[in-house]
């Protein structure tokens, strides 16, 4: 996949004098943020792509040279080619301002935005192309362990170390939360057609759930010890767990019943997991520094995976090429390995796989070593490891609060394989291929650009006042409150011309005598009550109903100074009409339309042009002036 760069710039304002810019600020070194771009790939690929019937793409093979840069195609256009998704190149480093263990990473399933669940609780969202922080979300109260989607992409479950599981929409609206087990959840997993979904905790137990209710199904027990992994077929009913007494067990979902055991591992298992585009391949590792390859079809191991000096953590399958397996290390490390390549040192007898020996059944496996290896990709143990979709991108979270995206190399690079994550930050200072300096205030200047990334992020998602009054009938007009300023604005809402008081300051309504009279008086005495005072004066002109004719005058020697003051209301002020370019009703905002005659239209006010708005966001700054 193609890479580009673009400038970050970052502006600090200064109290004065430095910088050279006319606010006084000044500005910090440009530093380049990387971003993957896959669309002139797709794109290239999908205006070239051909059956496989008649021999694929026709495309010129790519070469060692930076010239075939543009003709790069996605994993899923070679899939007779796995090792040109080999990811050998480091992208970027993604953390958090308050940093946390990084327990699972998960690709939304468009593949626009990486999931990560620290061990705080927290969802923290990054862009997949620029890998800059988007959001950040108290998803739980304690550890999350195992985060999954569902297969129709509608649904996110999660699950905690208090064997709480959350239900998620996409827009991650909380919507349900269900008290799966009392000990920590540490896999889950959905049904094929997402009606279930199993989970693997410390109680060493399995537990299937029906997904629309929430309810617990069935119990599955076997397991002497804590249950670690646990997997769900892609297109069967059949599951796999491991447990931390070496066992991995395959289960009939529908009756519970343990199939089979499958031994190999002298270890506690940490990941169990199902190839997902074909489904006739499982994947084992654990603490025992090996990771098997089982055939369902043959029921016995046929792989097995040695180069890891520690613990294996975690390993996942490539989404596109059935023999790609990447596994995570306790030491920091990331080995890539290719089944169909055995990659055996110098000086190490070749062992063949079991399907090329005359007795396939009691054959020994046959030992695959990495095919590529990142030593040093992380400092801590790694994990949790995701392809992006479209594998072209591998994520990793680990322990030390780092989330790292991988890539493959483009044609002409070598440098990538010489740098720090490969050979170490001495050697690879030693070689120029890192400088330890630059390389510190580098990853400084990221996590700086990280944390303004967040600030931004959460002044975005900061809401208005619920508590305020709205204007009836006119959704987004608040009243103005009472310790509005003197110009009539407050903060939050659009104030409306004429001084409209807010609902609390309303004065009591007059009492308003029927026209013509209390019905069954004399209008002679009725006339002498008014002048007594006992009853209210009729409203000012101009304010009575329609269809209601207009109250007698007063009489002549009326006279409101011989009564005590407050007995009457004040008269309710009235609003004035509003002007032509008020808009309607007088509404700040809404313009009518200048056909006439068609109704009226919201318009906006003028927007400056683009040269003023150039001029402006140079003199903050912003933007250098054109050479």
């Amino acid at each position: 996949m193609e890479r580009h760069n673009w400038d970050q710039q970052n502006i600090y304002g200064g109290g004065g004098g430095g910088g050279g810019y006319h606010d006084g600020g000044y500005q910090r070194k440009t530093s380049k943020r990387a971003v993957t771009d896959y669309g002139s790939s797709m794109i290239q690929w999908m205006r070239n792509r051909q059956p496989r019937y008649k021999a694929g793409p026709r495309v010129e093979m790519e070469r060692p040279s930076p010239s075939y840069i543009v003709d790069m195609m996605p994993p899923t256009a070679k899939p007779h080619n796995p090792a040109d998704a080999i990811p050998a190149k480091h992208l970027h480093s993604s953390l958090n301002k308050a940093r946390h263990a990084v327990n699972a990473v998960k690709w939304t399933p468009e593949g626009r935005r990486l999931l990560t669940g620290s061990y705080s609780g927290e969802f923290t969202l990054w862009n997949g192309t620029a890998f800059n922080f988007e959001t950040i979300m108290q998803a739980h109260d304690v550890a999350i362990r195992a985060v999954t989607y569902s297969h129709n992409e509608d649904w996110l479950l999660s699950a905690c170390n208090d064997g709480v599981i959350k239900y998620w929409q996409p827009n991650f609206n909380n919507v349900k939360a269900i008290q799966a087990h009392n000990d920590p959840i540490r896999g889950i997993s959905f049904s094929p057609n997402d009606t279930k979904f199993v989970t693997a905790s410390d109680d060493a137990t399995l537990k299937i759930f029906d997904f629309s209710g929430g309810v617990e199904e069935s119990v599955l027990t076997g397991h002497q010890w804590d249950a670690k992994s646990v997997d769900w077929h892609p297109t069967k009913g059949l599951l796999v767990s491991g447990s931390k007494d070496h066992q991995v067990k395959l289960w009939d979902p529908r009756t519970g019943r343990c199939l089979t055991t499958l031994h190999g591992h002298k270890n506690t298992l940490t990941r169990t997991l199902f190839e997902p585009s074909r489904g006739q391949l499982l994947a084992t590792c654990g603490r025992d520094q090996v990771a098997r390859v089982f055939d369902l079809r043959m029921m016995r191991d046929i792989c097995l995976l040695r180069g890891h000096e520690k613990e294996i953590s975690t390993l996942t399958w490539h989404p596109f090429h059935t023999s790609l397996l990447s596994t995570g290390g306790n030491d920091g490390s990331i080995f890539h390995y290719l089944l169909n390549e055995p990659n055996t040192p110098a000086n190490t007898t070749t062992s063949i796989p079991p399907y090329d020996s005359t007795d396939s059944k009691n054959a020994p496996a046959q030992t695959i070593y990495p095919a590529h290896r990142l030593q040093h990709a992380h400092d801590m143990p790694v994990w949790s490891l995701d392809w992006h979709p479209l594998g072209h991108i591998l994520a990793s979270g680990s322990n030390d609060r780092v989330t790292r995206f991988w890539t493959r190399a483009r044609p002409g690079e070598t440098d990538c394989f010489n740098d720090r994550w490969h050979i170490g930050g001495e050697a690879a200072e030693m070689q120029g291929t890192w400088d330890k300096r630059n390389g510190k205030r580098s990853m400084r200047e990221e996590e700086e650009m990280e944390i303004e990334d967040e600030a931004d992020g959460l002044v975005d998602q900061t809401m208005p006042s619920r508590n305020q009054a709205s204007l009836p009938g006119l959704p987004g007009l608040t009243l103005p409150s009472a310790n509005a300023g003197s110009d009539g604005a407050s903060v939050g809402g659009v104030q409306l011309r004429g001084g409209l008081p807010a609902p609390n300051n309303l004065p009591p309504p007059p009492m308003i005598p029927p026209p013509g009279g209390i019905p069954g008086m004399d209008p002679a005495k009725f006339a002498q009550l008014l002048a007594s005072g006992k009853l209210p004066p009729p409203p000012p002109p101009g304010m009575h109903g329609q269809g209601f004719p207009p109250p007698p005058p007063l009489p002549p020697n009326f006279d409101f100074s011989k009564f005590p003051p407050g007995l009457f209301p004040p008269p309710i002020p009235i609003l004035p009409p509003p002007s032509q370019d008020a808009g309607q009703g007088g509404l700040p905002g809404l313009s009518d339309n200048a056909g006439g005659g068609a109704g009226s239209i919201r318009r906006r006010g003028p927007l400056p042009s683009q040269q003023e708005s150039l001029k402006m966001e140079q003199q903050r700054g912003k933007y250098r002036p054109v050479r």
